[in-house]
């Protein structure tokens, strides 16, 4: 029978007339009254029967070998009463043998002795009363460690009369473990006359019907000249003690080890470890709602309606959870009315045993849960609910195979108490999944979702979020396509992370493009940037009502920003703050470039300066942010010495250098973003630009328009020809008319026709609607109408008019995307 905690009147005392008396069989011959007054049975009800329906426990160890050899025996019983509560007497049973030699019982009241009374004793009487009544076991040993005499304390525990020890060893009484540890210990002291104490692991005495934990102390027996005579065995049950230990050393275990990140899957994880490692359950399974795995908030839901779960974590004892039904990972329905699906709509923990019909019912509905029950004889299960914050998460369920003891309601209270814990971190998981997912996906609807087609540079970059032990951050980059055929690169890093990084970052990113479409110069770019950032910081930190309005800190970036020009084949740069980007000339020699740092954006009143670098056919220039550098450990140095060697070797393609860059220089995932922007530059040959110097001369203006349609005949764009002598006309009047020496017209033929007129004069033209009766201000509006786009610019000496058409081939293909079924 299953060993269980006593849930009657344990401990009870037989009353003195109780006797029973059982035959050679095993049934009972005999009732007395006292034994129907302790059990509530009629003689009538229990004589002729078997003795062991009376059984509420199997017989101690101790018990029955004494009953395989016909000895006298006493012992601590667990009998079941007339109403199914448990009682448990300490009984005596004397064997008698009839005339045939078969033996029968007498079942009576354990015997008890008591000494003289104290007032009619001297000192060395007291002394043997003491020993004798004390409340804890005693046994006395002599210098071989063998046994000499106990109080009865100490005879119940180990079932045996003291007559019956006598003379033995610990060993030759039980050779059982632990039993055989004690008794080398025993001799150790005999030896070397040295007290042990020894608080050991719990274990089930031979009298006793129930583990329990015990306090050894085994202290030496001296005379007046120090002779070791023998020793003494003082053992205290501190079961409650213990097991109260336990489940403080599995709480403090679960705050240390559950919640290590913010990630579900994980915590869970750590949940289940937890469970298993502490000896609280044998088996452990974690099961999360799906919406909670997905980061959602969960919803309630009806009591008639299945629950659909995700097997989360699950550990065991055994290697490889052979106990489970549901892979970790998957998805599975808990029906309505289940054990799993009641815990989590009450939100209230239970436990069951195998033959609770709540958990038959269940098991019995799945084959394979069944069949997992009765494979690993699992006797005993319980179900905890997860709940934060109100709002019931998942369910975990602990269930028992191994362990021989059931779960009880203490079990169930730690339960509770270390899911209450978990469910908090898991909740935390869950709002940071969410929130990283929402910041990762305004992010990455705020970068480039592709590279512009640039003749002037092929291009190639990655962006990698960070790891899952971070927040995504406000890294960004981005590619602009400038007036003559030129390219800006811009990468950027926002300080903080999460949503408002995000937030912050594509702001930013509006900003440089709005401001790189006015063709500011580098430094004059990042100033105004700097401006923004600054004026974002005041509007979006703390209220400062009756200060003045300082920035708080709390809003910051760093940003590179670079534009190259394929005519003239050099780059100009500027950055704030930002790392330098390194330049990987066509010979293959790496170096990082010693820009002007500059500060970063949002400090205010300090300088930023252009830098300009020449940068042949087939240059490649590599931007980076700090991610891909920085690692815990490493200095950065480091970090730019193994990206300038993996740019120095690079593969066939910037895609397959790009995964190289990545593959030397951070292959674990980082806690910060990381972006790479690489751009192989080209440059636009002779017979791609022409310039023709003009005089200041309205006859010029066509001239200008002759050497125009001669060079778009001489590239094969006939058709351009009137758009381009309208352009051309409309812009060079205006320079001769309102501008200033030198005049000049320059063509360019790169991924679009470009038309640039160049004067001395720095005032900048603007577009207007010509009335009735005006004889100009239509020129620019003619321009704006064929051009594709146009604008304006400023120079160190002037002024630069551009206007941009799509080359045949472009056009071609814009028509064909408006209207495909003429394709």
């Amino acid at each position: 029978m299953d060993n269980e905690p006593d849930t009657g009147a344990g401990g009870a005392a037989a009353p003195e007339d109780f006797a029973v008396v059982i035959d050679a069989r095993g049934a009972v011959m005999v009732w007395s009254e006292g034994a129907g007054r302790l059990l509530g049975y009629e003689p009538e009800d229990v004589v002729g029967r078997p003795a062991a329906g009376l059984l509420a426990a199997r017989l101690p160890v101790a018990l029955r070998r004494h009953l395989a050899a016909r000895e006298p025996w006493t012992s601590d019983l667990t009998l079941r009463n007339r109403h199914g509560d448990r009682v448990t007497v300490q009984l005596r049973g004397t064997p008698l043998a009839d005339a045939e030699g078969r033996t029968h019982w007498v079942v009576t009241p354990a015997e008890v002795t008591y000494a003289a009374g104290p007032t009619e004793a001297g000192a060395g009487q007291l002394w043997d009363l003491t020993l004798a009544q004390l409340p804890l076991p005693v046994a006395v040993y002599d210098s071989e460690a063998r046994f000499v005499t106990c109080n009865q304390v100490m005879s119940r525990a180990m079932g045996l009369k003291p007559e019956e020890m006598r003379g033995l060893t610990l060993w030759e009484m039980y050779p059982t473990p632990p039993l055989d540890e004690i008794d080398r210990l025993q001799h150790q002291v005999v030896r070397t006359g040295e007290m042990i104490f020894r608080e050991e692991q719990p274990f089930r005495a031979s009298g006793e019907v129930r583990d329990h934990a015990w306090s050894l102390f085994l202290s030496p027996l001296k005379d007046r000249a120090g002779e070791v005579l023998g020793m003494s065995a003082l053992v205290i049950d501190i079961t409650e003690q213990y097991w109260a230990r336990r489940r403080l050393a599995v709480l403090n275990d679960a705050s240390v080890r559950i919640g290590s990140t913010l990630d579900v899957t994980r915590t869970a994880e750590e949940l289940a470890e937890v469970a298993v490692a502490g000896w609280f359950a044998d088996f452990v399974t974690v099961d999360l709602l799906e919406s909670v795995v997905q980061g959602h908030e969960p919803q309630p839901i009806p009591p008639a309606t299945p629950v659909v779960f995700r097997r989360t974590a699950q550990r065991s004892v055994l290697r490889g959870c052979p106990e489970s039904v549901v892979p970790a990972g998957d998805v599975d329905v808990y029906p309505p009315g289940s054990p799993p699906a009641q815990t989590l709509n009450t939100g209230r923990g239970a436990f069951y045993r195998v033959g609770d019909p709540p958990l038959r019912e269940w098991s019995a509905a799945s084959p394979a849960r069944a069949e997992s029950i009765r494979r690993f004889k699992i006797h005993s299960v319980m179900m905890v609910p997860l709940r934060a914050r109100g709002v019931t998460l998942g369910v975990m369920h602990l269930l028992r195979h191994r362990t021989a003891d059931p779960f009880v309601q203490d079990d169930l209270t730690l339960a509770e108490e270390i899911a209450a814990r978990a469910a908090l971190s898991i909740d935390n998981a869950r709002r940071y999944t969410r929130e990283h997912r929402t910041a990762l996906t305004l992010q990455r609807s705020l970068l480039p979702e592709r590279l512009p087609r640039a003749e002037a540079a092929d291009l190639a970059y990655r962006y990698l979020p960070a790891g899952s032990g971070g927040e995504v951050g406000g890294d960004w980059f981005d590619v602009i396509a400038l007036s003559g055929g030129r390219v800006a690169l811009v990468v950027g890093d926002v300080v903080g992370h999460g949503v408002h990084a995000a937030a912050t970052m594509g702001r930013l990113r509006t900003a440089v493009r709005t401001l790189a479409d006015a063709d500011f110069t580098p430094d004059e770019l990042l100033t105004r940037l700097d401006d923004l950032v600054i004026r974002l910081d005041r509007e979006e930190g703390p209220d400062m009502r009756g200060q003045a309005e300082e920035a708080s800190g709390e809003v910051g970036a760093t940003c590179l920003y670079a534009v190259y020009d394929p005519v003239a084949g050099r780059c100009d740069l500027a950055r704030a703050g930002h790392p330098p980007p390194v330049l990987v000339t066509p010979d293959g020699t790496a170096q990082v470039l010693d820009l002007p740092a500059g500060p970063p954006l949002g400090l205010g009143g300090l300088p930023f300066e252009t830098a300009r670098i020449d940068m042949g056919e087939g240059s490649l220039l590599a931007l980076y942010t700090d991610g891909l550098i920085e690692a815990p450990g490493r200095d950065i140095d480091v970090g730019l010495e193994l990206l300038s060697e993996a740019l120095r070797r690079p593969a066939a393609d910037l895609e397959g250098t790009c995964d190289e860059v990545l593959r030397k220089v951070r292959p674990d995932p980082s806690a910060d973003d990381i972006v790479l922007l690489l751009a192989r530059t080209s440059t636009l040959g002779a017979g791609q630009v022409h310039t023709w110097p003009l005089p200041m001369d309205p006859a010029a203006v066509a001239g200008a328009r002759k050497v125009a349609a001669e060079q778009l005949d001489a590239w094969g764009l006939a058709e351009l020809e009137f758009a381009t002598e309208l352009i051309v006309s409309e812009l060079v009047t205006n320079a001769i008319r309102y501008g200033n020496d030198p005049v000049q017209l320059r063509l360019i033929r790169a991924d679009a026709l470009i038309c640039e007129v160049s004067d001395g004069s720095s005032t900048a033209p603007h577009l207007r609607r010509a009335r009735v009766f005006d004889e100009g201000g239509r020129g620019l509006l003619l321009v704006a109408q064929v051009a594709e786009r146009w604008g304006s610019r400023q120079t160190s000496v002037g002024k630069t008019i551009w206007a941009e058409q799509p080359l045949p081939d472009e056009r071609a293909r814009e028509r064909d995307s408006r209207h495909p079924a003429r394709g």
